[in-house]
C-alpha cells in the first residue's frame, strides 16, 4: 500500500513514520512505500534524513519499515498512490506569525485556526487545498484523502465538494481530551464509548460509556478528579460541572477570550513566531549534520509538546503538560486506524470531520461535522447522536456560516466575502477591525 505525505518537509512528518513503522500487519494493508511530497527541497532532506535514522533502527529491531521516496512534483507524488495525506501549510509559519499579530494589533485573539486568524488562514488553505483536490481527482481518482490541513473542518468541506466522501478530516484534539478523561476515571480509553459532538476545533464531549453506563456525570462531580487532566486545568471544575459536558480544548478561546488575549498580548512571542524560530533552527541544525538531524528532531519536539498552549496554561495558573501528553502522537495514530480500517476493512470507531448528512439536527446535510462514525471498507459514517444544547448548535451555526463565506471569498476573491467572514466571527467584535485586519494583511 503507498502513501502519500502532501507537506512532506512538514516537522511533524515522523511522527507518521512512527506510527506506520509500529503497524505489523500483513503486505495487503500495510503501508509499503511512503512518497513525500513538498515545495521545499531542503525541509524534504532534513525530514528524509530523520526517516532514515528511525528506519534503521527500527530494521535493527526486526521491524518492517516502509520504502521511503521524495519528490517536488505534486503529480509524481499522487500517481497510483492508496492514501494521501494532506498536511500541507499554505504561506508557512510566517503567514501564520502575521495573522495572530495582524489580529492582536486589534486587540483580538491571535491565533492560528480560531478568530479572525482561522478566516485568513483559510483563504490562503482552501485554494491550496482545491488545487490539490483536482490533481488526485485527474492522477489518483480512487485514492482517499485524509486532510490534517487547518482549518481542517473547512479545507475538508471544500475538497469534498469536488471529491465527495473519499475526503476525510481528521484531528487530534477529541481524542487526546478523551484519552485523559479516561485516565481520570481510571479506566481504559480502548473500553470507552463516546458522544461527542461539534465542528472541528469546536466540539463538546457529552457522554464517556463504559460497559453501557455513562461515566462523565462521576466524573463532573469529582472537582479533584477533573482537575487533574488539561482540560479540567484549562476550563476549572466550577465552569465544566456548569456545562455538564467536557469541551474542546479550543473553546479556551471563546469561554476565557479576554484571559486568552491578554496571556498572548504579554508573551514575548506568538506560537506561530515561536514555531517559526523554532523550526528554522531545526532544519539549519539537520541541514548541517542530517546524521544528528533525528536527535535534534527529537530534542526539538518534546520543546514543542511541552509549550502547546502555553498562553492558555499561562491564564489558568501557569501549569504545565502532564508527561503523558509529550508524546506527541494523536493526528498520526489515528490516519493509521483509519487508513487500516479501509484498507483492510477493519470496523473501527473514530472522531472524525465528514459531511452531517441528518446527523446533528440543526445543521444541513453537506455541513462537515466532527463525531465519532464508524469506518470500514466503504468509508467513514457518522453514528446517530441526540440533539445538540442550543448554545452548541448556536456557535455551531454562526462557525459554519464563518467556515462557508470563507470558502466562497477563496474562490472567488472577493473582499466583501472575506471581509464578511473576518467581521461574523464571534470572536470578531468590530466590523472596522475586520477591515484593518484584512488590509494589514493586503486583502
Amino acid at each position: 500500500m503507498r502513501l502519500t505525505v502532501l507537506g512532506g518537509g512538514g516537522f511533524r512528518v515522523p511522527l507518521v513514520f512512527r506510527a506506520l513503522l509500529e503497524d505489523s500487519g500483513d503486505e495487503s494493508g500495510r503501508c509499503t512505500e511512503l512518497v513525500l511530497y513538498d515545495t521545499e527541497p531542503r525541509r524534504l532532506e532534513a525530514i528524509g534524513a530523520v526517516l532514515a535514522q528511525h528506519a534503521a533502527d527500527a530494521a535493527a529491531s526486526g521491524a518492517r519499515p516502509p520504502a521511503v521516496r521524495t519528490t517536488t512534483d505534486l503529480d509524481d507524488a499522487l500517481r497510483d498512490t492508496d492514501f494521501v495525506f494532506s498536511a500541507i501549510r499554505a504561506g508557512g509559519l510566517e503567514g501564520r506569525s502575521l495573522d495572530e499579530r495582524a489580529a492582536l494589533t486589534e486587540g483580538l485573539l491571535g491565533q492560528e485556526t480560531v478568530g479572525a486568524g482561522g478566516v485568513l488562514y483559510g483563504l490562503r488553505s482552501v485554494p491550496a487545498a482545491m488545487h490539490i483536490a483536482e490533481r488526485v481527482a485527474a492522477v489518483a481518482p480512487n485514492a482517499w484523502v485524509i486532510n490534517f490541513t487547518n482549518p481542517a473542518g473547512m479545507v475538508t468541506e471544500a475538497m469534498q465538494r469536488l471529491l465527495g466522501d473519499r475526503v476525510i478530516g481528521i484531528c487530534d484534539s477529541p481524542v487526546g481530551m478523551a484519552r485523559r478523561a479516561a485516565r481520570a476515571l481510571g479506566v481504559d480509553p480502548e473500553r470507552t464509548e463516546l458522544d461527542y459532538v461539534g465542528l472541528n476545533h469546536l466540539g463538546w464531549l457529552r457522554r464517556i460509556l463504559v460497559d453501557g453506563e455513562d461515566r462523565l456525570p462521576a466524573l463532573l462531580a469529582d472537582s479533584a478528579a477533573l482537575e487533574s487532566f488539561e482540560e479540567g486545568k484549562l476550563f476549572g471544575a466550577e465552569w465544566l460541572q456548569a456545562l455538564g459536558s467536557l469541551p474542546n480544548e479550543y473553546l479556551h478561546y471563546y469561554y476565557f477570550n479576554r484571559e486568552a488575549i491578554a496571556a498572548l498580548s504579554n508573551a514575548p512571542a506568538t506560537r506561530g513566531e515561536f514555531l517559526r524560530e523554532q523550526q528554522a533552527a531545526f532544519y539549519a541544525a539537520a541541514a548541517a549534520d542530517p546524521g544528528e538531524a533525528a536527535a535534534v528532531w527529537e530534542r526539538t519536539r518534546k520543546e514543542r509538546e511541552a509549550t502547546y498552549m502555553a498562553e492558555s496554561r499561562e491564564s489558568t495558573g501557569g501549569w504545565q503538560r502532564d508527561s503523558c501528553d509529550l508524546d506527541g502522537g494523536g493526528y498520526d495514530r489515528v490516519a493509521l486506524a483509519l487508513m487500516r480500517a479501509i484498507a483492510r476493512n477493519e470496523h473501527a470507531t473514530l472522531i472524525l470531520n465528514v459531511p452531517n448528512r441528518g446527523t446533528i439536527p440543526g445543521l444541513d446535510a453537506d455541513a462537515v461535522i466532527e463525531v465519532p462514525c464508524r469506518v470500514d471498507a466503504n468509508g467513514a459514517h457518522p453514528i446517530p447522536t441526540r440533539p445538540a444544547a442550543a448554545d452548541q448548535l448556536g456557535l455551531m451555526l454562526t462557525l459554519k456560516d464563518v467556515e462557508r463565506t470563507t470558502i466562497a471569498a477563496a474562490d472567488t476573491g472577493s473582499r466583501g466575502k472575506a471581509l464578511r467572514a473576518v467581521a461574523l466571527h464571534p470572536l470578531v467584535d468590530s466590523v472596522n477591525a475586520a477591515n484593518r485586519i484584512l488590509a494589514a494583511r493586503g486583502i
